[in-house]
């Protein structure tokens, strides 16, 4: 593992099948759920062409940050000066052959599907450098962050919440 990577997986997906459904409405999911996530208008994402079974076509996506201060922060445009990305997952357009074995008319049918990392979300949310301190169980490294190993996540507000 790395600052990066770690030898476990997490994820969060999201699956749309509908009429009409398209790249586009992928894409605009994406930057809206992360505009709202980080709380910042600047989210620049890249897709980039990839494989993945249950897709095609298949996208990575990429999110642009810079470093300040010695830890990453979310947005802006990857290729601009000082500023990288940072892939947070994959996703695309559900395969025809899944939408026929779900029974569902792939000639009327459109749908996309996306899995993104928790880990690496949480690392841009609050400026982490290094997943692996994700699974140390260090309380004072939650107690840095502003959590308490008794947090109650709320509906509403997350696992940073006060009851």
């Amino acid at each position: 593992s790395d600052a990066t990577h770690t030898p476990m997986f997490h994820q969060v997906e999201g699956l749309v099948v509908g009429r009409d459904i398209h790249l586009g409405h992928l894409k605009w999911t994406l930057e809206t759920f992360f505009k709202a996530f980080f709380e910042r208008e600047d989210i620049v994402l890249r897709l980039r062409p990839s494989y993945f079974p249950f897709t095609e076509p298949s996208v990575e996506v990429d999110v642009g940050y810079s470093t300040e201060e010695d830890r990453r922060v979310v947005g802006g445009h990857g290729d601009a000066p000082g500023h990288a990305w940072m892939e947070l997952g994959g996703s695309g357009m559900v395969n025809r052959r899944v939408l026929e074995f779900s029974g569902i008319d792939p000639d009327e049918y459109q749908g996309f599907a996306f899995g993104l990392g928790i880990d690496r979300i949480a690392m841009l949310k609050y400026g982490m450098n290094d997943l692996r301190a994700f699974f140390d169980g260090d309380p004072r490294w939650l107690q840095h962050y502003g959590f308490s190993p008794f947090d109650q996540p709320t509906l509403s507000a997350g696992v940073g919440a006060k009851a």
